[in-house]
């Protein structure tokens, strides 16, 4: 199997913040209550802002080989994990949200989702250069700030 680029990873985390806007506004549009509404389009707009900073880091980046000691067993780990977990495809992704009928269960999806981006940025952020390492790292701060929110919120529903 061939290895990750670091413009494959990072075109992996676009796609991961495009199925992110996606959802948080399909979960916008049937949230019952203002709080949650606004919050799920606050974090569609996060989503979009952690977009254009990984478009910047593309647009950025020179073509790269893996770095020396590069697991090719740990490559295809990651691209399972993405193509298996973190980015659906279309139809695939229609059909999550298809499934998602109410706040609780969109809140559901959703912390799990930023759980996975959160892994994903963890496990890739060694194979990426220095020099972009920082800007990941705040995302991955963010991801975990929407985690954080979202499960507070949840509590607060299914009191």
């Amino acid at each position: 199997m061939a290895g990750f680029d670091t413009s494959d990873i990072v075109e992996v985390a676009i796609r991961i913040e495009e199925n992110g806007m996606k959802f948080y506004r399909h979960a916008a549009g049937i949230a019952k209550s203002p709080e949650v509404k606004t919050l799920f389009s606050r974090l569609s707009e996060d989503e979009a802002e952690h977009r254009r900073t990984f478009a910047g880091i593309l647009s950025d980046l020179a073509p790269s080989i893996p770095p020396e000691g590069y697991d090719p067993e740990y490559a295809a780990y990651l691209h399972s994990y993405v193509d298996n977990i973190l980015v659906f495809k279309t139809d695939a992704l229609a059909a999550e949200l298809a499934k998602i009928r109410d706040e609780v269960a969109a809140l559901d999806f959703a912390i799990a989702r930023e759980l996975d981006s959160v892994h994903y940025y963890q496990d890739v952020l060694g194979m990426l250069p220095a020099g972009q390492r920082g800007a990941i790292e705040a995302i991955i701060t963010e991801e975990k700030r929407h985690f954080t929110i979202l499960s507070a919120e949840k509590q607060r529903l299914v009191r």
